[in-house]
């Protein structure tokens, strides 16, 4: 079994790697055992610029599906920053219960006013936790595990 045999190194998919490989060893068996170190050290550069190619593309592919990931990924809504977007609804709800609960209490009684109010009281549940997602994450967390 040959040292440099190509099929023993496991080159078998690269062609013109192999192509490489036999031109080295034809070019050590006419130039002799003199030019051994520069015909090794030019086919170790050839090997490492094909290996430095291959882990270039391989870290290019898996930036880009980690960027395809993270577009397509879980977007969290922005945070309320003005006043009107964390309490105008809750204006206009409230506004729009005084004749809410004037029209539930004239045909349903108590029963039609507690039954306005609960949806008005959920209606701004469900926006205030659409405003701020992380508003149900539990009051026992403590700072250190943000």
């Amino acid at each position: 079994m040959s040292a440099l045999d190509p099929r023993d190194v496991g080159l078998k998919q690269d062609a013109d790697l192999r192509k490489d490989l036999d031109a080295t060893v034809r070019a050590r068996r006419e130039l002799g055992e003199e030019y051994d170190s520069a015909l090794v050290d030019s086919f170790l550069e050839k090997v490492e610029q094909r290996i430095d190619g291959m882990a270039d593309r391989r870290v290019r592919r898996h930036l880009a599906e980690q960027q395809m990931v993270a577009a397509r990924g879980t977007r969290r809504p922005k945070p309320a920053d003005s006043w009107a977007e964390r309490y105008g609804f809750a204006l206009i709800t409230l506004v729009l219960a005084i004749p809410l609960s004037a029209i539930a209490g004239a045909f349903a009684g108590m029963s039609g006013i507690v039954t306005s109010w609960i949806g008005i009281v959920g209606v701004n549940a469900v926006q205030a936790v659409r405003v701020n997602p992380g508003l149900l994450a539990g009051r026992g967390r403590s700072a250190q595990d943000d």
